[in-house]
């Protein structure tokens, strides 16, 4: 049965459109944008790259793609000024509200309401553009230096570097402008919040990301009175492809952390802190790092590997971790949140979103600097602690699905009217 959505007093038939970067693979920006499409089921998604095997949650969605289609997704990050003109130039005028969910170019969007205001045609002059943007558009500004040190095409860096700092003027140029169409901003956290403020000159209200809080807390509930060895036994059984390690910890000895393996997640923190102090570290996730990752642990007994799997599954190794290790600037951070619900204390970077969350000495620590060394020395610190680990999951009640379809719907009527 669809649930009821009122946009205003009087009306509940407004035309509304989706937009998002790309759909390509599985990551919080996803979440946000399945969390979106079930408020608005019946509202086609609008987006430059779709690939249902990268992503299977859209199967019910009307997805729409355009030329941009046509490229191969291994070029997706050379694409962000063709990507802007294809936003750009979408006609999305005839729908009384546009969603976009991004990070990048979406938001190049523009309403009826905006090119009517331009002198331009119009389908539906009323028409708003509400950006859901989760920060500016990172390679450009916040993560320009560390994307200008490894832009993570291997062999390819140097040509990258190149042409890169060359066409990041207007690419900036281009990029502000862009962020200029949208009518209304709703972020992520108060840090995306400021970055907006600071690169875009723009206001927005923070709406925290939802969080399957209920599925994550029954990883706790599942495990609080299975014994340590029929919980071994269990995770022994676990199937891993070629190339991933096979896990062998015991519950409570590993501290765990779960992520796409990209560059800039430095996830490599998490492993040479952890060998640093001696401690066992389980990474779950996939991506074009896992290589680097696997051979910046040396074969050593202290780092294993396992691949993506269902939130489920997750939830149990979230639970019955020693602690979550959280090294990335992220404008948000869904995952560390998600361990949060299932009891698992966090070791975060002291930067970004996790400020919104991590309540020091009651749910996790923070440490100043992305160094290994700093890590090592969290991780002393955090085990000097002592955390009640039943009472973690009520620091993040906040952050449920519930609460984003609420305020969604609030921030969305007293707009449209």
């Amino acid at each position: 049965m669809k649930e009821k959505r009122e946009f205003s007093e009087n009306s509940s038939e407004k035309k509304v459109a989706i937009v998002c970067d790309w759909l390509t693979n599985v990551g919080g920006a996803e979440k946000v944008l399945l969390r979106v499409h079930r408020l608005f089921p019946e509202a086609p998604i609008y987006t430059s790259k779709y690939d249902p095997k990268g992503v299977d949650w859209f199967s019910d969605a009307d997805v729409r793609t355009g030329w941009l289609q046509r490229f191969p997704a291994s070029l997706r990050r050379f694409l962000g000024p063709f990507r802007q003109r294809y936003f750009s130039k979408l006609d999305l005028s005839e729908y009384d509200l546009i969603i976009s969910v991004t990070g990048a170019e979406a938001k190049s969007v523009k309403s009826g309401s905006r090119l009517y205001a331009e002198g331009k045609p119009a389908k539906n002059p009323k028409g708003i553009h509400v950006s859901y943007c989760h920060v500016p558009t990172q390679y450009y500004w916040q993560m320009y230096d560390d994307y200008v040190k490894n832009p993570g095409f291997g062999v390819l860096n140097p040509f990258v570097r190149f042409f890169f700092k060359l066409l990041v003027r207007p690419l900036r140029k281009a990029d502000l402008k862009a962020a200029q169409n949208p009518d209304y901003f709703i972020t992520i956290s108060e840090y995306a919040k400021e970055q907006i403020a600071r690169y875009y000159g723009r206001e927005s209200v923070v709406i925290h990301p939802p969080v399957e809080l209920k599925e994550f807390s029954k990883g706790e509930k599942a495990n609080a009175a299975c014994p340590s060895g029929t919980l071994r036994a269990a995770l022994a059984k676990f199937s891993c492809p070629a190339g991933h390690i096979a896990f062998t910890f015991s519950p409570f000895e590993y501290y765990i952390t779960t992520s796409r393996q990209v560059n800039w997640k430095r996830l490599d923190l998490a492993v040479k802190g952890c060998m640093m102090a001696q401690r066992k570290l389980l990474v779950i996730g996939e991506g074009p790092e896992h290589e680097k990752l696997v051979k910046l642990a040396k074969g050593s007994g202290l780092v294993e590997f396992l691949p993506l799997m269902d939130k489920k599954e997750l939830a149990k190794y979230l639970a019955k971790a020693k602690g979550y290790i959280f090294p990335s600037l992220e404008p948000f951070g869904i995952a560390p949140v998600e361990a949060l619900a299932a009891g698992c204390p966090v070791i975060a970077y002291a930067e970004g979103g996790a400020k919104d969350y991590i309540l020091e000495g009651k749910n996790g620590i923070l440490f100043d600097k992305q160094k290994a060394s700093t890590v090592a020395e969290a991780i002393l610190k955090f085990e000097k602690m002592k955390f009640k680990r039943e009472s973690i999951p009520g620091t993040v009640t906040k952050f449920s699905e519930n609460r984003f379809d609420k305020e969604m719907r609030k921030f969305i009527n007293e707009k449209i009217k």
